[in-house]
């Protein structure tokens, strides 16, 4: 055998040894295979966003329970004068619980008449009018609201009823003609619970609501 015979034999040899180990390292394809990602593991599913409309109305629900016909008297409420807050109506009505109670107290009505219907003004009016023909006068010092619930609302008519549930919490002393203390202790706070119902017409001018019944 002469010489370029065998030099290709050999060329022919390491070619094809250099074929099988590069088939060794990188494999082979077929064309079904899928192509390689450039990432590892899974891939991540998007975040999905839930946005929820037309939920609890929450200035109704943080006071009442959603499902009675007091929410449902409050959403009318709301729907029939949309400035209207249960939030800020119950400010109010702290505010107007101790206005209205330390004038009846102190036996001054006038101050707040206009937040009075006709028949409970008479009704407290008449009870300052029999303290002063027996010469009673009350010092009385308000010391706070431990506890108020709006216990029940009623919408009919455009009128709109609220009524809450009062415990305050005052120093009263009832003293006779001549100073002496007839009821109560100077220095003792005592508890007074109401239940007061508020009235006013939703969407009228008139923004203030009106005291129309009380009890305990």
């Amino acid at each position: 055998m002469n010489s370029p015979i065998l030099q290709l034999l050999v060329l022919a040899g390491i070619a094809v040894f250099l074929i099988l180990r590069l088939r060794s390292v990188l494999g082979t394809r077929d064309g079904h295979e899928p192509a390689p990602s450039s990432k590892t593991g899974p891939s991540p599913r998007p975040h999905k966003l839930e946005v929820i409309e037309g939920g609890p109305d929450r200035d109704i629900t943080d006071h009442v329970p959603e499902d009675g016909e007091t929410a449902a008297a409050l959403a009318e409420m709301k729907r029939a004068e949309p400035s209207f807050g249960v939030g800020d109506f119950l400010s109010g009505a702290r505010g107007a619980y101790e206005m209205i109670l330390m004038a009846f107290e102190r036996g001054d009505m006038e101050g707040v008449k206009d937040f009075l219907s006709e028949d409970v003004y008479a009704s407290f009016a008449e009870v300052v009018a029999d303290r002063e023909k027996q010469g009673l006068t009350i010092e009385a010092e308000f010391i706070g609201i431990r506890d108020m619930t709006l216990a029940n609302a009623s919408f009919e008519n455009s009128v709109a009823e609220i009524t809450v549930k009062f415990v305050g919490e005052l120093v009263s002393v009832v003293r006779g003609k001549d100073g002496e203390i007839v009821e109560g202790e100077p220095s003792k706070a005592k508890r007074q619970k109401d239940v007061w119902t508020f009235e006013r017409s939703m969407g009228a001018d008139d923004p203030n609501w009106r005291l129309v019944a009380t009890g305990e």
